[in-house]
């Protein structure tokens, strides 16, 4: 058991200090789903796709970041195959496209093709020993992040999963699979926060102060069905 969780702030009407509660609760609240490791992907101070993960629960980090972060994929880990000492293993995984654009990917769940779908592509060999990253090496072998490529990809890999995926240009993807993931949209305050369940998303929105739009109703939850793709751009 793994989880997901993250943001998508648009029009900057949420401040970095906000951002930064908000990121943090998500990620310690999400260790109920795994505490070997916890990362995230996110734009830096140099405009940049950077991964910042380590072999610890989120409770051991405190992440910060960027004023030039707009959204960002996390990741509390429960190891199911690959070492969580060695953290290339960890999540979140990086790739690039043809174009030498970054792209950022999460997984919830476990795939149990990953060493044949290596053979079957034609892939290239990796010291990862996590399942997970058969789906950046497929991504890669398409050479695009589009919803195509991502359900090429999700009907190639056999096991349970969802999947959050960031671009160089901070497009947010999700793909559900039987992995739980749910949705908010708060749309006076341009602001889209997810995790892997109800219960772990409605506790950090409590513990990081967006108590007064709850109570107003200042929300909308978007439904996201096991088969469906979404993404969610600038």
């Amino acid at each position: 058991m793994c989880g997901l969780f993250g943001f998508s702030s648009y029009n900057n009407h949420v401040s970095k200090q906000k951002l930064d509660t908000l990121l943090n609760c998500l990620a310690s609240e999400s260790q109920v789903r795994g505490t070997q490791a916890t990362g995230i992907a996110c734009k830096n101070a140099k405009h940049k796709l950077a991964v910042q993960k380590e072999s610890k629960s989120a409770d051991d980090m405190k992440f910060q970041l960027s004023k030039h972060t707009n959204t960002v994929i996390g990741h509390p880990r429960h190891a199911t195959q690959g070492s969580i000492k060695d953290n290339t293993n960890n999540h979140p995984f990086k790739g690039t496209l043809r174009n030498g654009k970054p792209f950022a990917l999460c997984h919830n769940g476990v795939l149990t093709n990953d060493k044949l779908l290596r053979t079957q592509k034609h892939l290239p060999k990796t010291k990862i020993e996590t399942d997970s990253y058969i789906a950046v090496q497929l991504l890669e072998q398409n050479k695009t992040i589009s919803h195509k490529a991502l359900k090429e990809m999700a009907e190639a890999v056999d096991g349970s999963f969802s999947f959050t995926v960031i671009d160089h240009n901070d497009t947010l993807y999700f793909v559900k699979g039987d992995s739980p993931l749910s949705i908010i949209h708060f749309p006076a305050l341009s602001l889209y926060v997810y995790a892997s369940t109800d219960e772990i998303l409605w506790r950090a929105l409590v513990d990081s102060g967006f108590i007064p739009q709850i109570k107003n109703g200042e929300y909308t939850e978007i439904p996201i069905t096991e088969g469906q793709i979404l993404s969610i751009s600038k």
